[in-house]
């Protein structure tokens, strides 16, 4: 089974007569998560460029038509509190022929959210990186959800305070709390958000735990970005564990952009190393042609896992494998799962217009 090749025509005919005869099968789901690049530098931006046309967000369209996912979760997408971006760029998606989602949601974002405080200790205030999380406005590069399900959100984790996960690590400089003991006890968790939503499929509930984690770069010795990119990641075993209320009950995927790899780049690599190691989960290993034909040379990891193609020189981190999808060793079957990046042709072309990041695919039976 390949991407754009799942033909949906015939099914409710074959569904009705295979339940007359009492043998219905499970369809495999398919999840998927991408960060297109839909975010723009100021509100209101996105829903004119996506009701304009606009080449790059025809071509992340093009994109997901092309995967047909069930369900996608969107990284790198601008917020707004009504959901008009989001309702556009599904009619975008209808009228290029991908999947009509009749789910949305969306909701706030630590992204661009005002903190009246310095938080990356530069000594001034109301700067991006003085936002929850980087933002030049409220909502800038957040997330959004398109099913084909029923979608509600179960908990919404974003609010929560970066020191109240159990274990956290916040940053030191010069043996003081950095920036500042008031920025600590203000700064969340979470850059962007971290959802558990709860999807009812035709097979029963499927849970979702996405999220959008900060680049591990883009700050001084005291390792901020990192040390939070690394707890970001964390908290999801700190959910499975227990330590943050009652765990998911299996099936369950987490997905998203932990903007980490476990073997290449900056960054705390083993706290990725950890996730995919979880037993609690399975690790698809996502694949594609065009990452391998990619491949940097003086990587550790598998060229073919990964899912950004950024620039390996001067300073550029390379090909880095940052987008996720792991479903729950319980309650869940594994079908086949890829990356879209061909080596070549019009799709590779189009891929590579659209965004640094490829779109992530797994198909899923629940059993």
């Amino acid at each position: 089974m390949t991407p754009g090749a799942r033909a949906r025509v015939a099914a409710p005919l074959v569904l009705t007569t295979l339940l007359l005869a009492g043998t219905a099968p499970a369809e495999p789901i398919r999840l998927a998560t991408y960060d297109p690049g839909l975010s723009r530098d100021g509100p209101g931006l996105l829903l004119r460029d996506i009701r304009r046309g606009e080449a790059q967000a025809s071509d992340a369209a093009r994109i997901i038509a092309h995967a047909a996912p069930d369900i996608l979760l969107l990284t790198g997408f601008d917020h707004d509190s009504q959901g008009v971006a989001l309702a556009a760029f599904a009619t975008l998606l209808r009228d290029t022929g991908g999947p009509d989602y009749p789910h949305l949601l969306t909701l706030p974002s630590n992204a661009g959210l005002a903190s009246g405080l310095d938080l990356d200790g530069d000594g001034r205030k109301g700067a991006a990186r003085d936002a929850q999380g980087y933002g030049r406005f409220t909502g800038d590069g957040a997330m959004a959800l398109l099913s084909r399900f029923p979608a509600e959100p179960v908990r919404d984790l974003t609010p929560m305070l970066w020191r109240d996960l159990p274990g956290a690590t916040q940053p030191v400089s010069n043996g003081a709390p950095f920036p500042s003991e008031a920025a600590q006890a203000a700064r969340r968790l979470s850059s962007t958000g971290h959802w558990v939503l709860r999807l009812r499929t035709p097979d029963g509930p499927l849970t979702l735990m996405g999220f959008a984690a900060t680049p591990p770069v883009f700050d001084g010795p005291e390792d901020l970005n990192g040390l939070r990119n690394r707890d970001e990641i964390r908290a999801w075993q700190r959910l499975m564990d227990g330590d943050l209320g009652a765990p998911p009950s299996p099936p369950f995927a987490i997905l998203g952009l932990a903007n980490l790899d476990p073997a290449d780049g900056a960054g705390r690599r083993a706290a990725m190393r950890d996730l995919l190691g979880d037993p609690r989960l399975i690790d698809p290993r996502p694949a594609s042609a065009g990452g391998r034909a990619h491949a940097d040379a003086n990587h550790a990891g598998d060229p073919g896992l990964d899912t950004a193609d950024w620039d390996a020189a001067p300073d550029g981190p390379g090909n880095l494998r940052v987008d996720y999808i792991l479903p729950s060793r319980a309650g869940l079957s594994v079908i086949e799962a890829g990356v879209v990046w061909p080596e070549g042709g019009e799709i590779a072309e189009i891929a590579a217009r659209a965004s640094a990041h490829r779109l992530v695919w797994v198909d899923v039976e629940l059993e």
